[in-house]
C-alpha cells in the first residue's frame, strides 16, 4: 500500500512538470496573432480583407486590396468616388466626340475646339505679328529685293490652290539670316522666310516645296489642333501624377512624349502631303520636293531621334513623299502643267541661268529694263502683226469689216 502511494505521487509530480514546461515553452507573446501584430509594417495594407457593407449585412464577398501602389490608389478612387469618375468619363467622351472634325484634303479625324477666327486671335494676332517684326528688325529685306520677289511670286501662285482655307491677310517677310534654315506662316497669312533655306531651295520649285508645306499648316489649321490637344495632355499628366505619385514635371514630360510629339509628327507629315498637292496644282513640279529634301538631308548637321522630335526624320519624309507622288503627278498633269513648265524651262535656258547667277541688283535692273523695253515696242509689233495678217488675207480690212464682207 505504501509502495502504491509512492508511485502515484511520483507520477503526479512528473505530469505536473511536463505541463509546466509545456506552458513555459509557448508563452502568450509568441502566438501567431501576436507575431503578426508585432512584425507587420504600420503603413502596409492589413493582412485580413476589408468587409464591404454587403458583407456586414450578411451579404457576401470581401474586397481584396492590391499591394501595388498604383493599383491600390485606383481601387481606392473607384470604390470611394465611382460616381464622380463615371460622370467625368462620360462627359469627356461626349465632349471629345462632339468636337471631332475632318481635316481638309486628307480627311483625317481630329479633335479641335477652336474656330479659324479663334486660332488667329490666339496665335496670329496683330500683337504677335508685331513681336515677330520687332525680333527681326533690321534683317527684313525690302519688297523690291529679288529674293522677296521670288517668294512673293511663289506665294501668289500657291494661294489659289488653298480654296480660301489658309487666311486672307497675307504679308511676306524675307529675313536676311543665312545661318537659319527655316520658314513659317502665322495663322492668318503672315509669311516669314529665312535666306538660309532659300540657298537649299535653289529654284522656285524648291521654294514652293517649303512654302506649300508651311501654308498647308494654315489650310489644316494645325495650330488650333495643337492647342486643343493640350487638354488631353494635361489630363494624362494629372492622371500619371495621381496614380504613380510622380512630380508634375516628370508626368508632363511623359505626356509630351506619348501624346504631343506623335501628334506633332502627324501634322508635319500631313502638311507635306497637302503642300505637295498644292504645289502640283500650282504647276510646280512635285518631283522637285524629293530633290529638296535630299539636299536638306545633306545640310543637316545633327540628326535627332525621331520619337524625341516634333518632326519626322528627313529620310522618312522622303519615303512618304515618294508614296504621294503618283497622286500629285496626276493633279500636275490634269492642269497641263508639263507643257507650261517646258516653255518656262526653254525660256530660262542659257539666259535664265545667267540671270540667276548674276547679283540681285543686276537681275532687278535687268528685269526693269526688259519690262520698259517690252512696253515700248509692244505697239510696234502689234501693228506689224495686224498688217501682216491683213496682207495674207487672214483678217478683214477696216473697209471689209464696215461693209460686213468676210475675208477669204
Amino acid at each position: 500500500m505504501i509502495a502504491f502511494r509512492v508511485g502515484l505521487r511520483t507520477a503526479s509530480r512528473a505530469t505536473f512538470r511536463t505541463t509546466s514546461n509545456t506552458t513555459r515553452s509557448r508563452p502568450f507573446s509568441n502566438t501567431p496573432l501576436e507575431q503578426a501584430r508585432r512584425y507587420r509594417p504600420f503603413d502596409s495594407p492589413p493582412q485580413y480583407p476589408r468587409i464591404t457593407a454587403e458583407a456586414a449585412d450578411g451579404g457576401a464577398q470581401q474586397q481584396k486590396w492590391s499591394r501595388i501602389a498604383p493599383v491600390y490608389r485606383a481601387q481606392y478612387i473607384w470604390r470611394n468616388y465611382r460616381g464622380v469618375v463615371m460622370t467625368f468619363g462620360a462627359g469627356g467622351v461626349v465632349f471629345y466626340v462632339y468636337n471631332l472634325e475632318k481635316v481638309p484634303v486628307t480627311n483625317r479625324r481630329r479633335f479641335n475646339i477652336f474656330s479659324p477666327e479663334a486660332e488667329k486671335e490666339v496665335a496670329g494676332s496683330s500683337n504677335e505679328y508685331k513681336q515677330q517684326l520687332e525680333e527681326y528688325r533690321g534683317k527684313i529685306l525690302p519688297p523690291n529685293h529679288q529674293k522677296v520677289k521670288i517668294v512673293t511670286r511663289v506665294v501668289n501662285r500657291l494661294l489659289p490652290t488653298t480654296g480660301g482655307l489658309a487666311g486672307d491677310d497675307w504679308e511676306i517677310n524675307v529675313i536676311d539670316a543665312p545661318e537659319i534654315q527655316n520658314a513659317f506662316v502665322m495663322p492668318g497669312g503672315k509669311v516669314f522666310v529665312f535666306t538660309g533655306i532659300l540657298a537649299i531651295c535653289q529654284n522656285e520649285d524648291g521654294v514652293a516645296t517649303v512654302l506649300g508645306h508651311e501654308i498647308a499648316h494654315n489650310v489644316a489649321h494645325h495650330v488650333a489642333e495643337r492647342i486643343s490637344g493640350q487638354i488631353w495632355a494635361y489630363a494624362f499628366a494629372f492622371g500619371v501624377s495621381l496614380f504613380f505619385d510622380w512630380s508634375g514635371g516628370l508626368s508632363n514630360q511623359i505626356a509630351q512624349l506619348l501624346l504631343s510629339l506623335p501628334n506633332s509628327r502627324t501634322q508635319e507629315e500631313e502638311a507635306d502631303h497637302i503642300g505637295l498637292l498644292m504645289m502640283a496644282e500650282a504647276c510646280y513640279d512635285p518631283r522637285q520636293a524629293v530633290a529638296f529634301w535630299e539636299r536638306m538631308a545633306k545640310a543637316e548637321k545633327v540628326t535627332q531621334l525621331e520619337f524625341l522630335s516634333t518632326h519626322p526624320s528627313t529620310y522618312n519624309r522622303i519615303d512618304h513623299i515618294k508614296q504621294w507622288l503618283p497622286q500629285a503627278l496626276d493633279r500636275y498633269n490634269e492642269k497641263d502643267c508639263s507643257i507650261t513648265s517646258q516653255y518656262a524651262k526653254d525660256f530660262t535656258g542659257a539666259l535664265g541661268r545667267q540671270i540667276q547667277e548674276a547679283p540681285d541688283e543686276f537681275a532687278a535692273e535687268f528685269n526693269s529694263v526688259t519690262s520698259s523695253l517690252m512696253q515700248t515696242i509692244r505697239p510696234f509689233y502689234t501693228n506689224l502683226a495686224v498688217t501682216t495678217a491683213r496682207f495674207m488675207n487672214i483678217l478683214p480690212s477696216p473697209a471689209d469689216a464696215t461693209s460686213g464682207r468676210k475675208a477669204g
